[in-house]
């Protein structure tokens, strides 16, 4: 009887496990397919009747660094001001979204050093054809603008002025004032650069603003967003489905096997979610402002790379107290290092975390539950942390291109990780049967007699 009454739990908790771990997959795999959706939608080309009823700005442009509000009147003389050719090569995109008609900026056309301020100019004929005009601002300036029309401010990207405020550049609409059609104008964009490291093409406009009448610019301008959108909509939904999990392993926790390294585990994930939720917000919203942004990049790492070393230190028990130890001091020399711009610092944080997992990984090879889950959870995990030291040696591109869209390496992996980890966390809740844990044998066996 007492034997009959011990094999029923067992089993009614083997049955949760198999529909949590069968449910879990299920919804892995229609976000797969709903994501996959969104990106090849996103990733079309702008619809080529509204795109040939319009006019991409490219060409020569006039250019000037420096900052002069004068600059945007339309009798200004710019005739010495040298010239920018916003000309994009076929085919060509930035390489971060997948946005079309990507040109190199200022530090590609003989400014390297520049940062701060810069204008833009060049005179536009409004074809007479249609009453009403708008036109498209550039998709990608680094790092905010403020777009004139014979120098009327027409609106811009982030604020300018002696203490600017940037967020990330989204697509917008402007109209063109109602006397515009069939009459030439002067087109003046001022551009203001963050100061800091800037890749060998970056600084100002790295896309031509959009002449369009209307509605063929409503239209062009939410393909615009749907390819905005699709260039971050994982950006969006891994941090869910990261949370998700969290909030599964806080409900399941007390069931655990585990419960060190589900409750690190759920610090880790929130914190990942946090940090990779902030893309899409810089990218959609105004909310945060991009230095923000860079700063919460720069250090939010360190915090989730030392969660991740203290919950699977906690995977075979007992845990190490060197290797949390250890782990907490490479993390603070990490925030340091980031807050102080100590490249040294932050190195020897990274590399001596990955000395850490290396010691983890051997570990549960020698004794660790569920081994091979556990391992294959453990390596993707550090995929994500890593890449650089595990990935870029062998070539793996950052990111790729399916159907137009850049996706990052670490939101595929993410595709696989995080599944993994929630798979992991329902094959630690305690089942009675004989994969429980050996020292807590005596303890039950003590308590059946």
């Amino acid at each position: 009887m007492m034997h009959q009454s011990h094999a029923r739990p067992a089993a009614t908790f083997d049955n949760t496990q198999r529909r949590l771990t069968l449910g879990i997959c299920v919804v892995a795999l229609l976000t797969t397919v709903l994501m996959t959706v969104v990106i090849a939608i996103g990733g079309r080309p702008d619809p080529a009747p509204q795109r040939a009823a319009s006019v991409l700005l490219d060409g020569a442009w006039r250019f000037q660094a420096g900052d002069d509000p004068r600059w945007a009147a339309p009798g200004w003389d710019d005739s010495r001001w040298e010239t920018i050719d916003l000309t994009a090569p076929p085919g060509s995109h930035d390489g971060d979204v997948g946005l079309p008609d990507y040109v190199g900026g200022w530090m590609a056309h003989g400014h390297p050093d520049l940062h701060g301020y810069a204008w833009y100019r060049r005179a536009v004929t409004v074809p007479a054809k249609h009453a009403s005009w708008d036109l498209l601002g550039p998709t990608l300036v680094e790092d905010g603008y403020e777009l004139y029309w014979n120098g009327q401010l027409l609106g811009g990207s982030g604020r300018l002025g002696v203490h600017p405020r940037l967020v990330g550049t989204r697509p917008l609409q402007f109209a063109l004032p109602d006397d515009a059609a069939g009459h030439r104008g002067v087109l003046a964009i001022r551009t203001y650069m963050l100061p800091g490291d800037a890749s060998a093409e970056g600084g100002g406009l790295h896309a031509a603003p959009i002449l369009s009448p209307r509605p063929a610019s409503d239209t062009l301008h939410r393909a615009q967003w749907q390819r905005t959108v699709a260039g971050y909509i994982l950006d969006a939904v891994e941090p869910a489905a990261m949370l998700a999990v969290a909030g599964l392993a806080l409900v399941l926790g007390s069931r655990s096997r585990r419960r060190g390294f589900v409750l690190w585990a759920v610090v880790a994930l929130a914190l990942t979610a946090a940090r990779r939720l902030n893309n899409a917000i810089v990218s959609w919203t105004d909310v945060q402002s991009l230095s923000t942004y860079v700063w919460l990049a720069a250090v939010m790492w360190v915090p989730i790379m030392t969660t991740w070393v203290l919950a699977w230190n906690r995977w075979c028990q007992p845990a190490w107290r060197s290797i949390d130890a250890m782990a907490l001091a490479l993390g603070l020399a990490g925030v340091a290092g980031a807050l102080a711009d100590r490249a040294v610092w932050t190195d020897i944080s990274r590399w001596g975390s990955l000395a850490l997992f290396v010691a983890i990984v051997a570990r549960i090879v020698r004794q660790g539950p569920m081994r091979l889950l556990a391992l294959v959870t453990l390596a993707s995990v550090l995929a994500t942390l890593f890449g650089f030291a595990l990935l870029d040696p062998w070539g793996v591109p950052g990111i790729w291109f399916p159907f137009h869209i850049g996706v990052a390496r670490t939101q595929y992996i993410y595709a696989v990780s995080v599944p993994l980890v929630a798979v992991l966390i329902v094959r630690t809740l305690s089942t009675g049967s004989p994969g429980i844990d050996a020292a807590a044998i005596p303890e039950r066996a003590r308590a059946l007699r």
